[in-house]
């Protein structure tokens, strides 16, 4: 029941921050209209739609990972119960902010929108000074030395390409 429950609540969480974010305000900017590419070919619109794919797996992985694998959700409400590493966390500790980033800029590419680069920029400011003033001191008073491990092998934003296999903290009490 917990993880239905916990399911149920990363859905909601997904529709609203990430959502509203990667979705709701690239809609309010661009109105999802096409404007002449820099290069004017399709392939640009090509790498936009594959960037907006690569941005929305990590996203949609890491809400289910949180419902099933930390019995929580993303919101600080709702928050986990046990410290997520597996799938694209093994790789980088922020897999969903990559995510909303990469789809923002996917957009940008895609509708070939300058306001959108300039958006992704602000985004991703604020969602390293979220992480960096609340979220990283947040874990690791809850979870300790298995956060301080975790972050002393996974980068905070760009992804390492051998995933790490959390070796060290099935060791950690």
């Amino acid at each position: 029941m917990r993880k239905i429950l916990a399911l149920a609540g990363s859905f909601v969480f997904l529709l609203l921050a990430p959502g509203t974010v990667a979705g709701l305000v690239p809609w309010a900017v661009t109105h999802w209209q096409f404007e002449p590419t820099v290069f004017r070919h399709d392939i640009t619109r090509a790498a936009g739609v594959l960037l907006i794919f690569l941005g929305l797996v990590p996203l949609v992985d890491s809400f289910v990972r949180f419902a099933l694998e930390g019995l929580g959700t993303p919101a600080p409400v709702l928050p986990t119960r046990r410290l997520v590493v597996g799938g694209f966390y093994r790789h980088v500790r922020n897999p969903m902010y990559v995510g909303v980033v990469g789809t923002i800029l996917g957009q940008a590419i895609l509708f070939a929108d300058v306001r959108l680069f300039v958006y992704a920029a602000a985004v991703w400011v604020l969602m390293h000074l979220f992480v960096v003033a609340y979220e990283e001191p947040r874990l690791h008073h809850a979870f300790g030395a298995q956060y301080d491990a975790f972050r002393a092998h996974v980068p905070r934003w760009l992804p390492r390409l051998k995933p790490w296999n959390g070796y060290s903290l099935s060791s950690i009490r």
